[in-house]
């Protein structure tokens, strides 16, 4: 039996998109494989679709919706929970629009629908799973989308305010071990700051993209707008509202 559209790109999208391009860890490509078996078990036993014959375009906005009322009612995860299940699929439906472009409507449509809301606490703290979510979000075919991710990880790494992320220069950054950047905070106090492997790499590919890596450009700007002027914190919470909901 010919293979669908839909078993090719979900694991095109699992095995190689999230690992080669999104350079996302063992643990968090497991977790995204879940939701695609929570997935196929509800399209299976809800839906009566055999797995088989399961097309892309069977995965539509009623689809979805029913799965995520299903993930809520049968199986009671929270809200949050559900958005996290969402947040896969809208990573998934992001990336099968360019690969499927005749499905490009009906991905839209899905990446249209609204993540639900849930009172928040005053005080609220990122789970590993949060975060991995978030950071996995950026489409990093896009030039926006890589620098999105770039900022999101050194925010992610540095715990900077959006002051000291906007002052960022491209000198502040040492790539060459031990790495870290160097952030001016409150009183022009200077204090450097270690990063992780996985930022190291995409701040390295963002310096060499953006010419930033030669020792002349130095006072430019390490996170520019499309002017090639430093971000406002207005861009930034721009930037930020489109991940972080």
């Amino acid at each position: 039996m010919k293979p669908t559209d839909f078993s090719v790109h979900m694991t095109n999208f699992l095995t190689h998109h999230l690992a080669a391009q999104r350079n996302l860890s063992p643990n968090t490509i497991k977790a995204y494989r879940d939701v695609f078996t929570l997935l196929l078990r509800f399209c299976r036993d809800g839906r009566g679709i055999a797995l088989e014959r399961l097309s892309l375009a069977q995965i539509d906005v009623p689809l979805v919706e029913a799965f995520l009322d299903h993930l809520g009612k049968d199986r009671h995860a929270s809200i949050r929970t559900q958005n996290h299940r969402f947040a896969v699929l809208h990573a998934f439906f992001r990336y099968a629009q360019s690969e499927v472009p005749e499905r490009m409507l009906q991905c839209q449509q899905i990446l249209a629908i609204p993540l639900q809301r849930h009172a928040r606490p005053n005080v609220g703290y990122l789970s590993k799973e949060d975060l991995a979510q978030i950071l996995a979000q950026p489409d990093l075919r896009s030039r926006e989308g890589r620098r999105d991710a770039v900022l999101l990880s050194v925010l992610y790494d540095t715990g900077a305010r959006v002051q000291e992320l906007i002052d960022l220069s491209a000198g502040d950054v040492r790539l060459d071990s031990p790495a870290q950047v160097r952030l001016m905070g409150k009183g022009r106090k200077m204090r450097a700051v270690p990063l992780m492997d996985a930022t190291v790499r995409l701040l390295r590919d963002h310096l060499r993209e953006n010419g930033l890596d030669r020792p002349e450009h130095a006072d430019r700007p390490l996170f520019q707008n499309r002017q090639g002027g430093r971000f406002s914190r207005s861009g930034v919470r721009y930037v930020l509202q489109n991940y972080v909901r």
